[in-house]
């Protein structure tokens, strides 16, 4: 097949899951991470994905990805079925149609801010001709510290410097998985708006994964798990909503 980023590119949803399922172990001893999910992820759209622990919800999102492969079901991103690509196509279609922010940052410490975001350019092998490093430095207030390294950086900036990262490629969706879980609340709070601002302006889609009603309150939509299936799917939610589902979810 030919360049899979470049497969049904602006066309349908983002992402979409169809009837997903990801088992651990097997026998007596198997755990049904994810039972039956179907979700579609449309382009532009912000969305919250909660849960209790051990619900799925890193598990859905690692899949979603294709950072693992589902046990049952499909993932398209961009039109292209993640399990007809081989273990190189789909590291190709990662490397331009996703970006993925983690909790713990996951920066190079050696690198500056500057050269860690240029990563994802460097092992694609593309120059950055059109300065969209430091683009995207500026984009998220870090063009005065792009010399500097993690080291050097505050919490709330190296994860700034991740999301310039994730950005760097113009992938079609994001995925974030706790991006303000290491940060106080007023770092975090930028980050959330950072990320909104990538769907708002940048037409992103966003996928993140969060425990905090909060956080998930600035989203478009909210997606909860329980046991591995989706048991609520809402638009519009508003803190107090958040809270209220996540308090008879866990009350359930």
């Amino acid at each position: 097949m030919g360049d899979a980023t470049s497969t049904a590119r602006g066309t349908g949803p983002a992402v979409r899951a169809q009837g997903l399922g990801r088992r651990y172990g097997s026998g007596e001893a198997a755990i049904d991470a994810l039972r039956e999910v179907d979700l579609e992820f449309p382009r532009g759209q912000f969305t919250a994905v909660m849960g209790p622990s051990g619900s799925g919800k890193s598990t859905l999102l690692h899949c979603l990805a294709g950072l693992d492969r589902p046990t049952a079901g499909t993932v398209t991103i961009d039109g292209t079925t993640l399990s007809s690509l081989s273990d190189r196509e789909l590291t190709v279609l990662r490397r331009g149609a996703i970006g993925f922010i983690f909790q713990s940052f996951n920066l190079l410490p050696m690198l500056t801010a500057r050269e860690n975001v240029a990563l994802p350019l460097r092992i694609a092998g593309e120059r950055d001709s059109d300065g969209r490093v430091e683009a995207v430095l500026a984009d998220v207030g870090l063009a005065d510290r792009a010399g500097h390294k993690p080291s050097e950086l505050s919490g709330g900036q190296q994860q700034r410097v991740a999301i310039a990262r994730a950005l760097v490629s113009e992938p079609t969706v994001i995925f974030a998985d706790e991006p303000t879980g290491n940060l106080d609340s007023a770092s975090g709070h930028e980050i959330l708006e950072l990320l909104r601002r990538a769907v708002d302006h940048g037409g992103r889609t966003v996928v993140m994964v969060t425990h905090d009603p909060r956080a998930a309150s600035i989203a478009d939509r909210v997606v909860m798990l329980s046991d591995g299936r989706v048991v609520l799917d809402r638009a519009g939610m508003d803190a107090d909503q958040v809270y209220e589902a996540v308090r008879t979810l866990d009350s359930a």
